[in-house]
């Protein structure tokens, strides 16, 4: 971003984005609802990326950078395990998505990024690889596999082609890992996207409706976006993220205070917030 943001705004995402200590995100239920209340975080982004990230949250501050050495370092761990229980339990979207990026969404948004993202099926054989096409057979008979026995059907010899087709299918919202096995060997469990998220994943949007959504969830959350933000949060072309946020003007959602600049026309006073509770 070109300039700082006021502190007010930082303030305001501090509190949705849980970057306080008495708001971290410690538990799986607690992210859940962080995910559902900011409509879509990164896994382990840090302070040094745009956005709400369950990393971050977990530090609890908006500093938060990513030691070179995770595997020493506990808030990372504890994100990933987190991350673990989150596939688990099934509650919301996880996939590497735009750029390879790991994101969480919430239900309530997975059809707007399908819009922008999702590769329908009469699009297969043109958008998708060859070794994706294969392994997306398989899936589509067996439903679920892990990954030694998912490339073996597929017939993929080559790890480095089998990972880069599977996180092509992934950014395809066409399949998601649902498990995520430690023993007796480290393993995911890979199923069908539309299998956890069928109603979803089928609702079709325009791309322009899809983006303003993303766009207006953003901005509930952010209190404030400032120029090319948006576009390196969900990884579009600046001059569509620009045209989401001018259509949110134009609605009267939002406000623009100079170019390439917008706040919440109704102030940030009215926006719930989601304050820790017990676990039912």
């Amino acid at each position: 971003m070109s300039f700082p943001l006021p502190s007010h705004i930082e303030d305001f995402r501090d509190r949705t984005w849980r970057r306080e200590d008495a708001l971290r995100v410690e538990r799986a239920y607690e992210a859940e609802r962080f995910i559902e209340r900011v409509g879509f975080a990164a896994c382990m982004t840090d302070a040094r990326r745009p956005g709400p990230s369950l990393y971050i949250a977990v530090c609890g501050r908006r500093d938060a950078v990513m030691p070179r050495n995770v595997q020493t370092d506990p808030e990372a761990s504890q994100t990933w395990l987190l991350k673990d229980e989150l596939i688990r339990r099934g509650n919301v979207y996880y996939a590497k998505l735009s750029r390879g990026k790991a994101t969480f969404i919430a239900p309530r948004m997975v059809a707007p990024f399908h819009a922008l993202w999702g590769v329908r099926k009469a699009d297969e054989q043109t958008r998708l690889s060859r070794t994706a096409q294969k392994i997306l057979r398989v899936l589509r008979r067996e439903w679920e596999m892990a990954t030694a026995d998912l490339r073996a059907d597929a017939g993929i010899s080559d790890r480095a082609a089998f990972t880069r087709a599977m996180d092509e299918l992934q950014a395809a919202m066409l399949v998601v890992p649902s498990e995520v096995l430690y023993t007796p060997k480290f393993t995911y469990i890979w199923s069908l996207a539309v299998g956890r998220f069928p109603d979803e994943l089928r609702k079709r949007l325009p791309r322009e409706r899809a983006i303003r959504e993303i766009a207006r969830c953003f901005l509930t959350s952010a209190g404030m976006t400032a120029r090319g933000e948006l576009a390196r949060v969900i990884g579009v072309p600046r001059w569509e993220a620009g045209l989401a946020n001018r259509a949110l003007v134009d609605e009267g959602f939002a406000a623009s205070t100079s170019r390439g600049v917008y706040v919440l026309a109704r102030g940030l006073e009215g926006v719930a917030h989601d304050p820790p509770s017990p676990e039912a």
